[in-house]
């Protein structure tokens, strides 16, 4: 699992945007909370070499929300993830925080965190560069708050 510090956050050390805090129940000693933005950009990147070859892996955003959120109701996000340079990948719209009427594509883990996927990658040789995931949301007209990132998490498809 990549922890949110070793993701590529945008404007994560500005403290009107970010803040960085420990939660008892997190596995990493800090996790990224969103006080607010408008733009919203998480990448985490993991080098192919130290995953298993000829597997398939799938990424998912670790998360929960405080208490006071707002935004992710009102917008989709989108995820992502791709294997190298060359490959497009494919890109997922859905709700972080859907309203009763629409689908539900995160589940509670074990832990008490949410997940949902990002997508997934076969790592063919095990030297098949980098994979890269990713959440965005930059149109720019929703304001957002409230989502706590604990980090990334890569794991074989049928393992849980």
């Amino acid at each position: 699992m990549l922890g949110a510090r070793r993701l590529s956050i945008a404007w994560a050390n500005t403290p009107r945007y970010w803040r960085w805090k420990r939660v008892p129940e997190s596995r990493f000693s800090e996790v990224a909370e969103l006080k607010e933005v408008w733009w919203l950009d998480v990448k985490g990147t993991i080098e192919t070499k130290i995953l298993s070859p000829n597997t398939t892996y799938v990424a998912y955003l670790v998360y929960k929300f405080s208490s006071s959120r707002y935004g992710f109701e009102k917008k989709p996000v989108d995820l992502h993830v791709e294997l190298g340079e060359s490959d497009a990948g494919r890109t997922f719209r859905i709700f972080l925080d859907p309203s009763a009427n629409i689908p539900q594509f995160s589940r509670e883990r074990e832990d008490g965190w949410m997940e949902v996927k990002l997508g997934e990658f076969f790592n063919e040789h095990g030297d098949d560069g980098k994979a890269t995931c990713s959440l965005r949301e930059v149109d720019n007209y929703t304001l957002k708050k409230g989502l706590i990132i604990e980090g990334i998490d890569i794991r074989p498809k049928d393992s849980r």
